[in-house]
């Protein structure tokens, strides 16, 4: 393990996270609120983070898969961290709930504390949106883009930041990966933001749930969320999130001029099947409870937002049929496609778990044919299938581990599994004490840091904080 190269890295993650802090010192001097709480808190990154930069040089560039994990999960750990001090400086939150809040925007999953948004100054609410759009697309995968620049190979990080079983990269040079993904993610974002003003939202909550949308994060300027809207806001809402829950890279290729390559796309079919039959489900249940139109698109912005881990609202599901509410469960644990901005399980493993029990059945009536798991024209491995298993039980071990903490808190079992799968999968609201509009304020400080850890561990997927756990990894 190269200790020091890992050292350099993060003293360098810290000093993009002081020049990331300067749009809010900007905002406030636009809107007229104070500023210095911006100014203190990027300075704050950056005397910790240069010195560790400029002076933790290593002659060896080379990087190891451990370096990569150590550094993945530093970065979240020192950007929740370094995130936080805005929240404590304005007196916004106490140190629990800053943490709390700045890890449910790094790892893009919504939950809050805060009980009145709308009394919150612009520019933290624009620090907060920032925290999920940067976390959405990964700061790793960022971070590949520039390490070279400073002699350092990034395929380790690569591979430990990109969701999924596999790892597809868009060229040999994984640097030049980042970057289109990166450019792709920010020309949506930029789309996103003119589409939202073009149906009546305005300029500040335009470029606010533009950044919150795209990385399938939920943090809202409203109380109400997306609610405090018309529909035209609500259905182009609704686009983005499906958008932003397709891998990226199929976005690219589509971009590019390949559009067959979507649609050809096993998981991508796999997926919008999913989305279409669980919006028909719904919207077949409430029926009758108000308008067609109104049903359908509550149903499709409900089902949309949850099943992509975004985490918008714009009606108390709560109030829906108890099969309806049922259906939630699974959408809390979904999530979208591998190599998008949502977190939860991912389609692909979905797909490829069910075709190992389908192959698994097969063998039972037929023990003596071969039969191989393929994923479009490629054979998949007896170790990807293991993984996806391994990765099925260390996520429910996780999200039980958490729902036995908030249990300890005296909370009611809806509550409590809620909570760990809503935490665990990056979604945000769940249900009971944590519905579209609850918050997560009242659970105790211990609570509260238990779901962070979860959050953390659930936007890594699961193995790259779990292995920093076992004794092995430390030694040489």
């Amino acid at each position: 393990m190269n200790l020091l190269l890992d050292l350099e890295i993060l003293g360098w993650l810290l000093v993009g996270l002081a020049g990331l802090e300067c749009i809010p010192i900007a905002a406030a001097l636009i809107y007229g609120e104070p500023s210095l709480v911006y100014i203190e808190s990027a300075l704050t990154a950056l005397v910790f983070g240069l010195p560790v930069a400029l002076s933790a040089r290593s002659s060896n560039r080379r990087m190891r898969i451990r370096d990569g994990f150590l550094v993945v999960s530093g970065a979240w750990v020192l950007a929740s961290t370094f995130g936080s001090v805005p929240y404590l400086l304005s007196g916004a939150l106490s140190p629990v709930d800053a943490l709390f809040e700045s890890v449910a925007g790094f790892t893009t999953t919504g939950s809050t504390v805060l009980t009145d948004v709308e009394s919150v100054p612009r520019s933290l609410l624009l620090w907060r949106s920032l925290t999920q759009w940067v976390g959405g697309m990964g700061i790793i995968v960022f971070a590949v883009a520039v390490l070279p620049l400073l002699g350092i190979g990034g395929m380790q990080l690569f591979k430990a930041e990109v969701p999924g079983p596999i790892t597809d990269k868009l060229t040999p040079r994984v640097s030049d990966t980042a970057r289109r993904l990166w450019l792709v993610y920010v020309g949506f974002t930029a789309v996103a933001f003119l589409a939202l003003m073009i149906a009546g939202m305005p300029a500040f909550d335009a470029i606010n749930h533009a950044l919150t949308v795209l990385a399938t994060g939920g943090f809202s300027t409203r109380n109400a969320s997306i609610g405090a809207f018309g529909p035209a806001v609500q259905w182009v809402v609704v686009f983005f999130m499906m958008v932003a829950g397709i891998n990226f890279v199929l976005h690219y290729k589509l971009v590019t001029g390949r559009p067959r390559a979507m649609l050809r796309d096993t998981e991508f079919r796999f997926f919008v099947l999913i989305v279409a039959v669980m919006i028909a489900t719904v919207a077949w249940i409430l029926r009758g409870e108000s308008g067609t139109g109104e049903v359908l698109r509550a149903a499709a912005f409900q089902v949309v937002s949850l099943i992509t881990t975004t985490g918008y609202g714009t009606a108390d599901y709560e109030l829906w049929p108890q099969l309806a509410q049922l259906l939630v469960f699974p959408l809390l644990v979904l999530g979208g496609m591998a190599g998008s901005t949502s977190g939860g399980i991912k389609s692909l493993r979905v797909l490829l778990g069910l075709r190992a029990l389908r192959a698994s059945v097969a063998r039972l009536i037929h023990p003596h044919v071969v039969r191989t798991l393929r994923y479009g024209n490629r054979p998949v491995s007896d170790e990807v299938v293991s993984g996806i298993g391994v990765f099925f039980i260390a996520y429910l071990l996780i999200a039980f581990i958490a729902a036995l903490a908030v249990g300890s808190a005296g909370y009611d079992v809806v509550t409590c599994l809620s909570a760990a799968l809503t935490s665990v999968g990056n979604v945000g609201p769940g249900l009971s004490e944590i519905g579209p509009s609850d918050h997560f304020a009242h659970f105790p400080g211990y609570v509260k840091a238990v779901l962070a850890l979860a959050m953390i561990a659930g936007r890594l997927e699961i193995f790259t904080v779990l292995v920093l756990f076992f004794p092995r990894f430390w030694r040489r």
